[in-house]
Formats: structure tokens, C-alpha cells, sequence
């Protein structure tokens, strides 16, 4: 069973890009939002994250604030 993952980004941002493109490069099922646009998902990301940075990926339980591949990699293989 393959963990729920959550991309919290914004269009500007390089390391969300970075983020969204590893995702789609291994073909691992994401949503994605756009907290520039969505006032909730941004209080959602914040509370969650307790940062108003992106990228935040919330992978099953676990959040990781920017875009680090090792920890990625770790969770979804958990």
C-alpha cells in the first residue's frame, strides 16, 4: 500500500519545482497545492508544518519542510 503524499508549493518557488519533478520523474502519486492561491491548504501547511515556507511535503504522518530526496526516499519506502 503506498503512503498518501501531499506537495504544499507555490508557482515561484525552484525547490518546489525540484520536488514536483522528482515525484513525476518515479511515477509516485501525488496532490498537489498551490498555497499562493489557496488560503486553507496554506493554514493547513503551517499548522502541520509549523512553517510558512515551501516546499512541504506531508508524506502518510510524517512533513518535511524543503525539498530533502534522502528523507523523501526513506518515508516512501517505509
Amino acid at each position: 500500500m503506498s503512503k498518501k503524499v501531499v506537495l504544499y508549493s507555490a508557482p515561484t518557488c525552484p525547490w518546489c519545482l525540484k520536488a514536483k519533478q522528482y515525484l513525476e520523474q518515479n511515477n509516485i502519486d501525488f496532490s498537489e497545492h498551490n498555497v499562493a492561491e489557496e488560503p486553507d491548504k496554506y493554514k493547513e501547511m503551517v499548522e502541520a508544518s509549523g512553517q510558512t515556507g515551501v516546499p512541504v511535503l506531508a508524506i502518510g504522518d510524517e512533513v518535511i519542510v524543503g525539498f530533502n530526496q534522502p528523507k523523501i526516499e526513506e518515508l516512501l519506502q517505509s
